[in-house]
């Protein structure tokens, strides 16, 4: 019994030991792949995290500012699919040793800021911030639409760079938010065109 109690520990002592050489070379590939990044990519990702930010301060603002149930539930959709999104490509930037842009609970970006295709101005952010009610969905709407758009270019410029994209999760995500984003706005420009007139101009 005792015989074959130490035999069974001197055949699990190498191969415990050949399982441990083999996750080390697996994890020194993995390190060598994140590192090989194409700077692209992390523009990117960067940008994208910054963009969606963005998008989360306007969808915010709708509660407080009294806007219809339509619009409401619509940027409930917004703030929880660019929440999650955000959350991996910053996993992402991490994995690589790269600056992660760090977003508060609000969708204000800490530290520096980036202005992205389709991203509005302080101005237009002002201006959406003051209104109520069907003004707010209006202009909500309206510059969402805009936004949006901007999203869908940053991915058309990304897919138009040479070597950019390779990376299976770049690809996915990049692809995912081009048809998430445009049949949004597709269904944003439907609930413009729906105001009353006069509301939705």
């Amino acid at each position: 019994m005792s015989t074959g109690a130490v035999q069974s520990e001197t055949t699990a002592g190498p191969s415990e030991a050949d399982l441990g050489r083999l996750e080390a070379l697996y994890r020194a590939r993995t390190d060598s792949a994140l590192l090989s990044v194409h700077e692209a990519d992390v523009r990117f990702m960067t940008g994208m995290i910054h963009h969606h930010a963005q998008a989360l301060v306007m969808s915010s603002l709708a509660p407080q500012n009294d806007a219809s149930e339509s619009v409401r539930t619509l940027t409930g959709r917004i703030i929880n699919a660019q929440t999650d999104e955000i959350t991996v490509m910053q996993r992402w930037l991490r994995d690589r040793s790269r600056p992660v842009p760090e977003v508060g609970p609000s969708g204000h970006v800490m530290g520096e800021h980036m202005h992205m295709s389709g991203m509005l101005t302080p101005d237009q952010l002002g201006e959406l911030a003051a209104a109520r009610g069907a003004e707010y969905d209006r202009l909500f709407l309206m510059y969402m639409i805009q936004h949006h758009n901007g999203a869908v270019d940053m991915v058309d410029v990304l897919f138009a760079t040479d070597g950019a994209a390779q990376d299976d999760f770049v690809f996915k995500l990049a692809s995912d938010i081009q048809v998430d984003q445009r049949s949004e706005v597709a269904r944003m420009q439907r609930m413009l065109d729906a105001m009353p007139s006069g509301e939705g101009r």
